[in-house]
């Protein structure tokens, strides 16, 4: 028999008998849980799998059958002899050795004698004799010939464990085997039979914590099953693996500089970093740092690629090119994608980017399970890119050199999280530069070393000599400090601060219009900037009627309205159908699916708009797209009206335009005064025109004296605030309306309102 001897550490459970340090046996319990003692369960499991017994509940009693069998086979008698007890283990188990049987036997003597000593009668032996000849044959027949064999056989117990389970695991374990007990529930049930712990010994380390709920031995099959099919779909390893960012000093720049064998000695490994600088040290000598950083990788003959801002997205055609399936699982998707890198020359690279891109995939598919289609999408998509940057990168590849990629801007979608994570995996330093704290990136990764600085710079573009090589003097920087003190939060604006803006038509009452009209945009009411967006509150009314009939006064009403930045249009319709549109023999060509196609509009000849500022333009594109899009005029995308309105917004008159490019979207907002006096009627071109302008943030009124409609049966929607201010007067004839002096705006104001 072997003597239970004390375990130090996990790993010895699995070594041979002959290269323990005392010759002997481990009976160790499990109450409680560290990382160690759950990857000791995922390898103990295996092992009893393979070459032991594993137990989960409870040692079922002997039925009716087994002990009809038992008392066929070797009769019922009983003696507590311990040569009457191998004589029976010879016969009832036949494949152990004699000397096996004999190491059985004495530990059950033993057991029984000290159960007899307790005051156990002969009658009660012989039934834990029968109980434990039983459990012999049914549960553990096939370690018993295995016991005190140089690679000792493994028991894992998982459950509350009763007296008679303890004391045959004992006797098994003293006659030549390990024993592991997972206490889930606890150690106080165990030391009810054994408080002195006798028979077993309670694994102890430092930080220990109770189970994780739901542990179990099934949890435990589930996770050697998910890494068996983790190393199915990874493959072979390559013969070297990245040791990431162990080997940094925390001044990124100097250890990007220095040379792979200086970074570790251990040819096992390459040492690439992962990093991400937040902000700057020194806003002055940032940009050149950048610069002579470029310039001294270049020196060294570094493979090296610097983006901007963005990673360009994979084109249409570069997507055509990577063959893909329908997927049913993650699993296959991975094998059938991971063909991909078949092609790379190099044995090892080829080994480290297949691995990576599983790691991404299986990332991938814990964060969103039932996504799978999405999941393919970016798997093609980050296939693409490594195709268009692995020459750049990886280009002629030897052990241990490590490529750059520099990122200014840091990450703003998935896939560029997704393509800098498996970079992450390969031999190349990955450094993420995020120099305007004001603008955040997406990438979270637990192998992602941050280094944080308190100032914020904005840059655009990486300083090299192809983007031009630009830096700040103190005051400059000084400068955009007081800016942002001045201009962040604190309700005042720069000139043209906001280059984005969305248009909110106010609901009012007609006698707020006259306040409202004459104040700056910043100060109306449900004024707001959301993501460098400004929400502006613009006013767009129908105001129908004269007030008590006084026809003299209306048009003093009418002239306070006007300013030095307002259209007015005396006589409708403005634009007329007999006017020819240069644009519109081309519209169709401007459009496709109902999206307006900017990149062709742009080049086209009959473009007009291409001298005002690149943010003007984009507005007026997405203005153009969102009046499509909500289909606000009658017969859009139904009867082609969206080609009327393509023409119409393209071919605005020219201080039309001048209007739009001098908007200022917080300060005083650009005017149009429509007055329809007779049964004259809107063209479906000035209605696109004034619906556009009031997307565009312009403040639009309506004087009606007959209370017509005059434009409504070209919208789909009425959105134009009503109101009825007085009797109707018709064939009225409007005077010259020009804009009053500020002393007369101010009498009228007061005449208005008494």
């Amino acid at each position: 028999m072997l003597n239970r001897v004390p375990l130090a550490h996990l790993e010895e459970y699995f070594s041979n008998l002959s290269d323990r340090k005392t010759k002997g046996v481990y009976f160790c319990r499990f109450a409680g849980c560290t990382p160690e003692v759950l990857e000791f369960m995922l390898r103990y499991h295996e092992a009893a799998r393979l070459g032991g017994v594993i137990i989960e509940g409870r040692l079922q009693n002997p039925d009716d059958r087994n002990l009809a069998y038992f008392g066929e086979m070797m009769g019922m008698d009983f003696r507590h002899d311990k040569t009457f007890l191998t004589e029976k283990l010879h016969k009832w188990l036949p494949r152990m050795s004699p000397a096996q049987c004999e190491n059985v036997a004495g530990a059950m003597f033993d057991t029984m004698t000290r159960l007899k000593s307790a005051g156990k009668n002969d009658n009660m032996l012989k039934n834990l004799y029968i109980k434990f000849m039983c459990w012999l044959y049914y549960r553990f027949e096939r370690i018993v010939h295995q016991l005190g064999s140089e690679k000792l056989p493994k028991i894992l117990f998982e459950g509350d464990i009763t007296n008679y389970e303890l004391l045959l695991l004992n006797v098994l374990c003293t006659a030549g085997c390990d024993v592991a007990l997972l206490e889930l529930h606890g150690d106080a049930g165990y030391l009810s039979f054994d408080p002195a712990s006798a028979m077993s010994q309670l694994f102890m380390a430092p930080n220990m914590t109770a189970f994780p709920d739901g542990y179990c031995l099934k949890l435990i099959r589930q996770e050697i099953q998910e890494r068996f099919r983790l190393e199915q779909l990874y493959g072979e390893e390559a013969a070297v693996k990245p040791c990431l960012n162990a080997w940094l000093s925390g001044k990124i720049f100097e250890d990007l500089r220095k040379a792979a064998m200086q970074r570790g000695k251990d040819s096992r490994f390459f040492y690439p970093m992962f990093c991400r600088v937040n902000g700057v040290e020194d806003k002055l000598s940032y940009e050149n740092e950048l610069f002579q950083l470029q310039m001294l990788l270049k020196g060294e003959k570094r493979h090296m690629l610097i983006l901007s801002q963005t990673i360009p997205p994979p084109t249409p055609e570069e997507l055509n090119r990577i063959p893909r399936k329908n997927y049913q699982k993650i699993d296959q998707l991975i094998a059938d994608l991971s063909a991909f890198f078949r092609t790379v020359q190099n044995e090892d690279l080829r080994k480290l980017m297949h691995r990576s891109f599983v790691e991404c995939m299986i990332g991938l598919s814990r964060k969103t399970p039932d996504h799978l289609n999405h999941i393919c999408g970016l798997a093609v998509s980050l296939l693409c890119l490594i195709r268009r940057y692995q020459e750049t990168l990886f280009g002629g590849w030897m052990y241990p050199a490590v490529s750059v990629f520099l990122y200014l801007g840091g990450c703003r979608t998935e896939l560029e999280a997704l393509f800098c994570q498996f970079l992450a995996g390969l031999p190349v330093d990955v450094v993420i530069l995020v120099p305007d704290l004001n603008r955040r990136c997406c990438l979270t990764d637990s192998r992602l070393y941050e280094l944080n600085y308190p100032e914020t710079l904005a840059v655009e573009d990486y300083p090299d000599e192809q983007h031009g090589f630009r830096v700040g003097t103190a005051a400059y920087h000084a400068e955009r400090e007081l800016d942002s003190i001045m201009y962040e939060d604190s309700g005042m604006y720069r000139n043209r601060q906001y280059e984005r803006e969305n248009a909110v038509i106010l609901r009012t009452m007609f006698e707020e219009i006259p306040i409202l009209w004459e104040q700056e945009i910043k100060y109306r009411p449900n004024f707001s900037i959301v993501d460098n967006t400004v929400n502006m509150p613009v006013i767009l009314s129908k105001i129908c009627g004269v007030r008590d009939g006084d026809t003299r006064n209306y048009w003093q009403i009418v002239r306070s309205f006007v300013t030095e930045d307002t259209i007015v249009i005396p006589a409708v319709p403005k634009i007329r159908p007999t006017v020819v549109n240069p644009v519109k023999q081309y519209a169709s060509a401007f459009l496709h699916g109902g999206k307006v196609q900017k990149d062709i509009i742009r080049s086209h000849k009959c473009y007009q708009y291409g001298i005002l500022r690149e943010a003007t333009q984009e507005t007026i594109f997405e203005k153009l797209q969102l009046l499509i899009d909500r289909r606000i005029i009658k017969g859009t995308l139904e009867n082609g009206v969206e080609y009327d309105i393509v023409a119409g917004v393209l071919n605005l008159d020219k201080y039309s335009v001048r209007l739009i490019q001098k908007f200022d979207y917080t300060k005083h907002s650009p005017k149009i005064i429509y007055v329809v006096t007779k049964e004259d009627t809107l063209s479906v071109d000035d209605v696109i025109y004034f619906s556009f302008m009031s997307l565009m943030g312009f403040d639009i009124l309506f004087f009606i004296p007959t209370g017509y409609q005059c434009f409504e049966q070209h919208l789909n929607q009425n959105f134009v605030e009503e109101h009825q201010i007085g009797e109707y007067q018709y064939e009225l004839k409007p005077p010259g309306l020009s804009a009053f002096p500020p002393d007369k705006r101010q009498k009228l104001r007061e005449k208005l309102f008494k």
